[in-house]
């Protein structure tokens, strides 16, 4: 069985039936020693399998060292998300209950090419003149 319901399933594959860009999935793993890596890779795999605009990639934490260091992964389970370009989206640990609604969001708008912010947000960033590292935290209560 999936972690992904039959009439989610279904339901997600309407949402991204209007991709218009590629997205990939690249998440990291490990066997030993990690809880929901298991659960989180099957759940990646199942989402690359709901759009052919979706692919998926699996790589060991500990010894695929170089895509480690590209991706800048700090500790697993992690899932980039990426368009064309790497945005620095990164989901760590399983994304499930709001923070999987919060994937598939991401996933439409690195397909689409478009953040969702206003112009004024965009120029704001745009003049930022140092590097900003935003990390948001979320936890089931």
């Amino acid at each position: 069985m999936g972690m992904i319901n039959e009439r989610d399933r279904e339901l997600i594959k309407k949402e991204f039936a209007g991709l218009t860009g590629q997205v990939k999935l690249i998440n990291f793993t490990q066997e030993l020693e990690c809880q929901y890596c298991r659960e989180t890779n099957m759940l990646i795999k199942e989402i690359g399998e709901l759009s052919p605009a979706i692919t998926t990639e699996v790589y060991n934490f500990i010894t695929d060292k170089e895509p480690t260091e590209k991706y800048k992964i700090e500790q697993i389970p992690a899932t980039v998300i990426m368009g064309e370009k790497d945005y620095g989206i990164r989901f760590y640990g399983i994304p499930s209950g709001y923070e999987f609604v919060t994937m598939l969001e991401s996933i439409k708008m690195i397909a689409a090419g478009e953040s969702g912010l206003s112009q004024k947000s965009k120029d704001f960033l745009r003049d930022l003149k140092e590097p900003v590292n935003l990390k948001v935290f979320v936890t089931p209560t």
